[in-house]
């Protein structure tokens, strides 16, 4: 009976498809925040910096208006002068925490979805918070992208509590 009834859930709709993309990316970019932490352990940001440059100044000589090359150039230039020990901390507890929530909420744990959500409500605080003294859109995108996972988050919270409800009604 179990497998006839699991045969019969109904598809993924569109937003559940969109809320395991979202905090897949969520999960890219923690893992990728955890690398740089680790890197920025041993690696000092001018150096950094420095090899941003060499990877990217052949880019900017054939193509000087290509935004993603232009912008990362612009980012590494301020990353040189950041204190790398408040940067490596930073990233890695950045992207430990997220990665950890993204493998519970991919493990359906019905106490990672609150968690989450005031977790990326927090980080939404703090990039607002940002922004005051950036004004760097790309802080206003990514708090935007936040606030949709965050109801994302919420709505398969409540579906999550609906199936286990009414499973335990069986």
């Amino acid at each position: 009976m179990r497998s006839a009834e699991k045969r019969m859930k109904p598809p993924p709709t569109l937003l559940d498809r969109t809320f395991h993309a979202g905090i897949t990316l969520k999960g890219i970019g923690g893992i990728m925040e955890t690398i740089g932490g680790i890197l920025l352990m041993f690696v000092s940001p001018a150096s950094m910096s420095q090899t941003v440059k060499l990877l990217f100044l052949q880019e900017l000589a054939r193509d000087p208006d290509n935004f993603f090359a232009s912008h990362l150039l612009k980012e590494s230039s301020k990353f040189a002068n950041m204190d790398p020990t408040f940067a490596s901390l930073y990233l890695l507890s950045h992207g430990i925490t997220k990665v950890a929530l993204v493998v519970c909420l991919w493990m359906n744990k019905l106490w990672a979805y609150p968690l989450t959500i005031l977790v990326f409500a927090g980080f939404c605080v703090y990039q607002i918070h940002r922004y005051t003294h950036t004004q760097a859109i790309s802080l206003v995108l990514l708090t935007i992208f936040d606030i949709f996972l965050i109801y994302l988050t919420w709505r398969e919270y409540l579906e999550q509590k609906r199936i286990r409800e009414h499973d335990g009604k069986k």
